[in-house]
Parts: C-alpha cells; structure tokens; sequence
C-alpha cells in the first residue's frame, strides 16, 4: 500500500506521528507535507496528494490541517476525489465503508494524535460496502 500524505504548518507534528505510524506497518508513505511550523498555504500541500489519489500514483491519501475544513475543500476539488473530513475512528470507518472516501482529512487543533492514528488505522483498514452506496456515490459528479 502507498499513501501520499500533505499538511500545513498546523499539522506538521500529527504528520510526523502518522509517517512513523504506517512506516512501522511497512506502508510506503510520499511526503508532501511541510516540515516546518512556519505558516504556509495548505493547498500547495493537498493538491498534490489529491493528484496522486486520482492518478492511481498513490492508493489513499490523508491531509492535515487546523480544522481539516480548508484541506478538505481542495482536495474535494479534484474529479476522482472522496475526502472525508473526520474526528473520530467511527466517522472515518463510514467515510470508508460508505461514501469510499480515498482521502482522510485532519483536523489537527481538534483531535489529539492519538485520535489521528485511531483515525487513520480505521480508514485503511475499513472496505467500501459498494450496493446501495455505490448508487449514491454515482450521483456525485456535478451535472454542470
């Protein structure tokens, strides 16, 4: 498994547990993130984690950011993107199991790290239900 993984300043030490987290698992991880707690603009980040997803480069991607809201929003900008913002392991075991999010988005200033790596072992390890839910992920493009 390959994640991509990008992050603003406000999630510089959560991506540094979770990079640690999936190498101890053996998952290989592409680091998109900032490295520094200096302010940065998180699309800079996310976008390239959304590419990745989306061109099959990578096979899930998490983002982190202060409120998760920012990163999420870009990233859902991307065509073949389904990122969930989530605060608990049971929001993002649904993301997974029934809107097949490919992209966990963290809200860094409101849930602890231990919560994140909750989070995260949840969404990898959690399948779509496809049925009733493929349906309604097949409504999401925008007709436009």
């Amino acid at each position: 498994m390959k994640i991509a993984i990008g992050n603003d300043h406000a999630g510089t030490g959560y991506k540094e547990k979770v990079v640690q987290y999936l190498g101890n698992k053996g998952i290989e991880v592409i680091n998109y993130g900032t490295n520094s707690e200096d302010s940065v603009d998180y699309p800079d980040f996310v976008h390239p984690v959304a590419e990745d997803v989306s061109n099959n480069k990578a096979d899930f991607g998490i983002i982190i950011c202060g409120s998760g809201n920012g990163a999420n929003m870009t990233a859902n900008k991307h065509q073949a993107i389904r990122s969930a913002l989530c605060w608990t392991a049971e929001i993002a075991e649904l993301a997974r199991s029934h809107n097949n999010a490919n992209i966990l988005s963290v809200p860094a200033r409101f849930v602890s790290v231990h919560q994140t790596i909750d989070m995260v072992k949840t969404f990898l390890n959690t399948g779509f239900e496809g049925g009733r839910h493929q349906e309604r992920i097949d409504k999401i493009p925008s007709k436009e």
